[in-house]
């Protein structure tokens, strides 16, 4: 019997990298990174499905330089936006369905409860709106579509903050980080683990609850104790000598391009629902990517 099909796109990214090295053996799996693909091209998106014929197709290629689109827009649609539409139409004309990963920039930030799958969307930054705008674009354009909104994504694999902190733990003896902005860790690896779940349920029953998720992980906290946390921890591994201080400021003492929701916090209970997906702790996941960061840090 021939193997099913699944096109893995952005395979290079964090969460991409995460898909391609958790693949299921049973499966044919294709992961393209944007160099392969360029999913702004609609005739080379289409040329590629139609190719392949992938029973699945789960996105993970994405513009997600917040701060850089404020400056470029035009191409943060162009890939999150309009690569997805580009996705979707060819997808539904070729019966696949699509797992495509979403954000919880899409919300404004101003809420004082986790946001909620149908609680109102109104992204405050250019790559919040540009994510809504691939959201829209599956739903209009492909029956069988399932968008998976996370947040604060990091591994041992691509630019993230956990890096970012390592970075600078090395290079300094006090790190300035925000404390005012809230929301929920999320290991590229546990949503790749979702996203291939979902898969095998796909394949299995040849449908699933299509629409919205949200997918994090638990607690919910602020950059500046997710910072302290990777800091600490990386010193009792012996990733660095010792932890430098890091000092809380507000947003409004660390101005970036992108504005940034206070509190971006989402509610995963539908998901665990509907989906069976378990509830993820980060500072689990934070300990495999710091152990996998020491055994092979070459990874990245």
């Amino acid at each position: 019997m021939t193997p099913h099909c699944i096109l893995v796109t952005g395979a290079q990214g964090q969460v991409g990298y995460e898909l391609m090295r958790q693949a299921p053996r049973s499966m044919q799996v294709i992961g393209l990174g944007s160099d392969e693909l360029d999913i702004r091209n609609a005739a080379a998106v289409e040329q590629c499905i139609a190719q392949l014929q992938p029973d699945v197709i789960i996105n993970a290629a994405a513009y997600t330089a917040v701060d850089k689109a404020e400056g470029e827009p035009e191409k943060a649609y162009a890939v999150n936006g309009e690569g997805v539409a580009n996705i979707a139409r060819s997808a539904e004309h070729h019966g696949a369905c699509v797992l495509h990963i979403s954000t919880d920039y899409v919300f404004a930030g101003d809420g004082k409860r986790p946001y909620r799958e149908e609680d109102p969307v109104a992204p405050i930054n250019v790559y919040g709106a540009s994510k809504l705008a691939g959201e829209q674009a599956l739903r209009e354009h492909c029956a069988k579509g399932i968008i998976l909104r996370t947040s604060w994504v990091f591994g041992s694999h691509g630019n993230n903050f956990v890096k970012t902190m390592l970075r600078l733990g090395f290079e300094r003896e006090e790190i300035s980080v925000v404390t005012d902005q809230l929301g929920s860790p999320t290991s590229a690896r546990s949503i790749a683990q979702v996203l291939w779940s979902l898969t095998g349920r796909y394949l299995e029953l040849n449908d699933l609850p299509w629409g919205i998720y949200h997918f994090t992980g638990l607690p919910a906290c602020s950059w500046h104790q997710f910072a302290e946390v990777i800091l600490q921890n990386a010193t009792a591994l012996g990733l660095m000598p010792r932890a430098p201080r890091v000092k809380p400021i507000t947003t409004a003492e660390y101005p970036t391009p992108a504005k940034r929701p206070h509190y971006s916090v989402m509610d995963n209970q539908l998901i665990c629902q509907k989906l069976g997906a378990p509830q993820i702790n980060w500072h689990a996941e934070l300990d495999q990517c710091l152990r996998q960061l020491l055994e092979s840090p070459d990874s990245a």
